[in-house]
């Protein structure tokens, strides 16, 4: 157990954790030169296309160093802050991490959340500083960065480069020196914590697991705490860049397991493996639950692929332990789920990889936060709002808390303005600005949730030209002025289009949803009003103009009273149509909810 050492790659998006991660696969010879690729571990084609990593990706590397072996348990996390409950569970299973800054871009606002997370795990960090060989690459002055945040000695800092190679014989030597071994006991009851799964359709569940104490053996009878069901070890293995069988795997060590579960639901992300006949005593602790950020709905477009939908979230809920959801109906939609998300990047991804890995073509509602609401009958008891029209009536409604967050950005310092009144603009009150360095400042605020969930990323990035990082916390909920704005379609509410707002911006969200859906809802044979209102009160209207036939084009000549006989009869005919017509949504219609300010 000593020559094993478990260690992550933590780090800001794009500052090279995933290419680092491929020039030390290379350095250990644990791939061949056919299977080299850019960005080996990201095996989702939707990683690949983006650029990004989605997922914490885990392999083993043998490597001699001064005559001795050592196996070497890698996890590459990804750095966007919605994923980062991948980075908080891959942190689970690891005594040290490498944590990379980019040598042209320093610290940013991500480096330092992952941090935090390391640190209150106890991990050895060995500081990395990436791509010093770019022409813009400043390594002085971003080392002194490193040495403040850290506290280290600049020595401690390893300059290396993913794209050349340079370095990767220095932080293999620092990972060796620096990270402690695993601490266990292979003579104790088998304790194992799972920190990750997978769904194979041929051979059902495999979850990877790190073994903390005794030895999983392939054949045994094994039991999984949280659920209590137990199984038989069909296989167990390590995880090579293709899976390697073993006969066992030890205390220290990272694994997979093969036992044919079929149920999604019955392995849990953070659960305990234990040996069914000498169960261990403990559960192991500290995992956390995930805290969905966001909420939406997701609805089959045929109501028919309701159950084909149920079943496709299950599976993607194994491999994405962030992805909550619970069944719910609306009127205009019929079945679906209310699935919770830790950001807006979070459910695009889940569309995206429904449709692609699971052929499911989905319509998502407009996203929302969940709020508090209280009542005056009851003004102690709370009522959970996760959907807009979960809402009490105004009449009745006591008061609505809303949950707010402590935004940490970090910018140059030339940005400042456009940054504070984009936040102020969004409801944020400024707490604090620290200078990080003349020209870096992190800037500190309270906001309100919901004001971030749509554009805001996207607006941080324009306003600052993309020099601004993003990272954020929850503190709790704070009592709000919110009010419903509801979509009615010729005089029929579409729930699906509901809106909790603030007061102050209720009246021209409204008016622009109805001016966005006039542009985008087809034209019918009959006028279509389209209003905004909240409760019985309208506060916009658009209309959509009917398909007008010319009725009187047969008429030539002739007393003009013909002709107004024609157009009452035809007027006469539109009245019953709008009485009985129904208005098809299209799937644009509750996405461009999103893109008001475009």
């Amino acid at each position: 157990m000593k020559n094993i050492r478990n260690f992550c790659i933590i780090a800001h998006i794009d500052h090279g954790k995933s290419t680092l991660a491929d020039r030390l696969l290379e350095f250990t010879n644990t791939i061949t030169d056919r299977d080299k690729q850019d960005q080996l571990l990201d095996n989702m084609d939707l990683e690949r296309e983006r650029g990004i990593t989605i997922k914490s990706h885990a392999i083993q590397m043998d490597y001699e160093f001064e005559g001795e072996k050592y196996v070497l348990n890698l996890i590459d996390t990804p750095g966007h802050v919605d994923f980062s409950y991948e980075v908080s569970r891959s942190i689970a299973a690891c005594e040290g991490a490498l944590l990379i800054v980019d040598a042209a871009q320093s610290i940013q606002a991500q480096t330092i959340s992952n941090l935090y997370l390391a640190l209150d795990n106890d991990l050895e960090i060995i500081p990395v500083l990436n791509k010093v060989d770019l022409p813009s690459a400043n390594p002085e002055e971003v080392t002194d960065d490193i040495v403040d945040l850290l506290g280290c000695d600049p020595e401690e800092v390893i300059h290396a480069s993913g794209k050349t190679g340079f370095g990767i014989e220095e932080i293999l030597r620092a990972i060796i020196e620096r990270v402690p071994a695993p601490k266990g006991d292979e003579k104790e009851p088998l304790q194992a914590l799972i920190f990750d799964s997978v769904y194979n359709s041929y051979r059902g569940v495999e979850t990877y697991f790190r073994v903390l104490n005794g030895e999983i053996r392939k054949g045994q009878r094994i039991k999984f705490m949280a659920t209590g069901k137990e199984y038989f070890a069909d296989e167990v293995g390590t995880l090579k860049l293709k899976q390697a069988p073993k006969t066992s795997i030890k205390a220290g060590d990272v694994g997979y397991l093969i036992t044919g579960i079929k149920a999604a639901s019955d392995v849990k992300v953070g659960d305990t493996i234990t040996d069914a006949q000498n169960p261990t005593k403990n559960q192991i602790e500290g995992f956390e639950d995930v805290k969905p950020m966001v909420f939406a709905g997701i609805y089959p477009v045929d109501t028919e692929d309701y159950e084909e939908l149920r079943s496709s979230m299950e599976k993607l809920q194994l491999n994405d332990a962030s992805l909550v959801f619970a069944p719910e109906s609306s009127a205009a939609l019929g079945f679906g789920f209310r699935c919770g998300f830790l950001g807006m990047l979070h459910l695009e991804i889940i569309q995206e990889r429904l449709e692609r890995e699971f052929d499911m073509t989905v319509i998502t509602t407009v996203p929302n936060v969940s709020y508090h609401a209280y009542t005056n009958k009851e003004p102690d008891t709370m009522i959970l709002v996760n959907n807009p029209s979960d809402l009490p009536e105004p009449s009745v409604l006591n008061r609505v808390e809303e949950p707010y967050i402590k935004a940490s950005i970090i910018t140059k310092a030339d940005f400042i303005g456009p940054v504070m009144s984009l936040c102020i603009e969004k409801r944020g009150e400024i707490t604090n600005q620290n200078y990080l360095t003349p020209e870096r400042v992190e800037l500190t605020f309270d906001m309100p949730l919901a004001e971030i969930v749509f554009d805001f990323y996207d607006r941080l990035k324009t306003v600052s030209k993309g020099y601004a990082s993003f990272d954020y916390h929850p503190i709790g909920f704070r009592a709000s002025k919110l009010v419903r704005v509801d979509i009615l379609l010729n005089a029929q509410p579409v729930d699906a289009l509901s809106a909790l707002l603030h007061d102050s911006s209720a009246y021209s969200v409204g008016k622009k949803m109805c001016e966005k859906l006039r542009q985008l809802i087809p034209r019918q044979q009959f006028d279509i009003p389209i209003q905004a209102a909240i409760g019985a009160k309208i506060i916009a209207r658009e209309t959509i103009k009917a398909l007008r036939k010319d009725v009187t084009a047969k008429c030539y000549g002739g007393d003009i009273s013909r002709k107004r006989k024609l157009l009452e009869k035809q007027k006469k005919g539109k009245k019953r149509m709008r009485q009985v017509g129904n208005v098809e949504i299209p799937q644009q219609a509750f996405l461009a909810v999103l893109k008001l300010n475009d």
